[in-house]
């Protein structure tokens, strides 16, 4: 495919806007850019997509998100009072939706939210799973939609102790299961859209000699984990009291961290848990709206910006209009530090792209989140018209201001187009909500039964 007549905003170490110029796709990667004249004369028989005048840029990334959340909109709680911190937020809320779901709620609450995704122009998602009653296969349910979809996403199941040393076990299996059937398929054409980590829960609700299974089982797996620490100060409280140390501090004496591994959240790490962090390269994943709207706190991500940690976007399971995770991340910081200073858009724009990259490279070798030769192919169009001059250095801002998941009228995931002129080509919009409607209702019903 030969993407012509496009304003390319390539992002990654070349950083160019590029006026009239072209995409040649080969396969699942980016084979060539330039000027689309030029391209068009090099590649005289390639098929054509014309985005006349259209913005073509990277899909975006999101590094943490959560799939089996999707059936919790609009859903109401059982009576008595509303949750007042984030553990009764878990207890009455999400450690009850999880529980409902059955294997095939599992594989429509992602089918929902890659719907979500392509619309809006994500095309690389890391997500973090949990279906305490339908743990066995449900990270396979998750990948055939992944597969029907078109996008990419790494894959893992939150272990825990909450649902007692059976769930636990059952998790580690179910983990290492799924990293051996994605192992197994590095020679199919899948095993460039799905990957696989090893979940955990959070420290606060998962013991030391769980801790020690799971590093053990990981052992030789060629991946790291990928869980949630210190997103609420309960997670610290419970670390100092039951084993003297803070969350990460804990973590790294485990094993636990590393440069492979994904923190969600660290939103009351210390200082010095930040520099064992950095030490350590593990990678930490903000998550904008989620923290606000579970009232957890700001994290130190501007701290922890300045020490070199990598520090990506995710969403937690919020929508993956990941344009509106960028705009939140860009207005948060300067309202908590009360600093228009603070938190340019350029820095989001590091995050959100190349920070988010280096955390998918932990899964794929070939690039995303940039348009270069060697790149993968995800590429979305946007009909964005700005009304000031765009130019590299300045694309930032007119992204935070300007740029919207409306915005996209086509997603390219892995060289083939998912949705072209806003409709979809992968996925029945339509046919993927009724379903999932009524799987809504059943799960709702089971809610208010735990």
């Amino acid at each position: 495919m030969l993407i012509t007549n496009g304003t390319l905003i390539t992002l990654g170490a070349e950083n160019r806007v590029i006026e009239n110029g072209a995409v040649y796709i080969r396969g699942d990667k980016i084979a060539d850019i330039g000027a689309t004249r030029a391209l068009e004369r090099k590649y005289p028989r390639a098929e054509k997509l014309d985005a006349r005048g259209k913005l073509v840029m990277p899909g975006s990334i999101v590094a943490h998100t959560h799939f089996y959340g999707a059936f919790a909109r609009g859903m109401s709680l059982p009576p008595g009072p509303a949750a007042r911190n984030f553990p009764e937020i878990l207890d009455k809320l999400w450690w009850k939706i999880d529980r409902a779901l059955t294997l095939e709620d599992c594989r429509l609450s992602a089918l929902v939210c890659l719907v979500d995704a392509i619309r809006n122009g994500t095309t690389t998602l890391i997500d973090h799973h949990a279906s305490p009653n339908a743990i066995d296969g449900s990270l396979d349910a998750i990948a055939d939609a992944v597969l029907e979809s078109g996008v990419r996403a790494s894959l893992c199941y939150e272990v825990t102790d909450r649902n007692g040393a059976a769930g636990a076990k059952a998790g580690i299996r179910e983990n290492v299961r799924f990293i051996k059937r994605v192992a197994g398929e590095r020679v199919t054409q899948h095993a460039t859209r799905i990957t696989a980590s090893f979940g955990l829960h959070a420290p606060f609700t998962v013991s030391d000699k769980t801790l020690e299974q799971a590093r053990a089982a990981l052992d030789g797996l060629n991946t790291g984990f990928h869980l949630h620490v210190a997103e609420d100060i309960a997670d610290e409280d419970d670390s100092l009291q039951k084993y003297g140390m803070r969350a990460a501090d804990r973590l790294d004496a485990r094993g636990i961290l590393g440069p492979k591994t994904i923190i969600a959240h660290g939103v009351h790490l210390d200082i010095g848990e930040i520099e064992t962090v950095r030490r350590t390269k593990t990678n930490i994943v903000h998550n904008s709206r989620s923290n606000m709207n579970n009232a957890v706190g700001v994290a130190d991500v501007l701290g922890m910006l300045r020490r070199g940690v990598n520090v990506g976007l995710g969403n937690d399971g919020f929508s993956n209009n990941h344009f509106c995770e960028m705009k939140t991340a860009y207005l948060l910081y300067k309202a908590a530090r009360r600093d228009p200073r603070v938190m340019g858009a350029d820095q989001v724009l590091q995050m959100a792209y190349a920070n988010n990259a280096k955390i998918a490279q932990v899964f794929w070798k070939p690039r995303v989140g940039e348009l270069s030769v060697g790149a993968f192919a995800d590429i979305i169009l946007l009909d964005y018209i700005p009304y000031t001059p765009l130019t590299a250095g300045n694309f930032p801002w007119q992204l935070i201001f300007g740029i919207d998941g409306a915005h996209v009228t086509h997603t390219i995931g892995a060289g083939k187009l998912l949705m072209k002129d806003r409709e979809l080509l992968t996925l029945d919009e339509a046919a993927i909500a009724a379903r999932a409607k009524k799987a809504a209702q059943k799960v709702w019903r089971r809610v208010q039964t735990l």
